[in-house]
């Protein structure tokens, strides 16, 4: 990756992060989402965005839902902050890496307790 898209993906992670905090009002959100990663297509025009959030795989499918209502705004805010020829198109899609993280770490401690006894 370039360092100008790694630049983007970054600048965007971050102001994406800034609008679904504090400018997205929509209830199905809930105050636990966090934009984790950015991926952008080598020609720039769609970006998939990663975002992780604590719950069941309802309040999960709610989230990407009501985020998915809110790509345009999203992208409008984007176009007013940033200084880019174009917004990529946006795809937000359920990172589950701490999830997974979380049960590899149980199992560790698992195994741990059993060879200590």
């Amino acid at each position: 990756m370039t360092y100008r898209v790694e630049r983007l993906c970054s600048l965007l992670r971050q102001e994406i992060s800034d609008l679904v905090q504090h400018h997205v009002k929509d209830p199905r959100l809930g105050n636990l989402v966090s934009v984790t990663a950015v991926e952008i297509s080598p020609d720039m025009r769609y970006a998939k965005i990663f975002v992780s959030r604590l719950g069941n795989d309802n309040e999960k499918k709610e989230t990407l839902s009501a985020l998915s209502s809110a790509s345009g705004f999203i992208r409008h805010e984007l176009s007013e902050r940033m200084k880019a020829r174009r917004i990529p198109e946006l795809t937000f899609k359920l990172d589950d890496t701490m999830e997974k993280a979380d049960r590899v770490l149980r199992i560790i401690n698992e195994i741990s307790s059993e060879e200590g006894h």
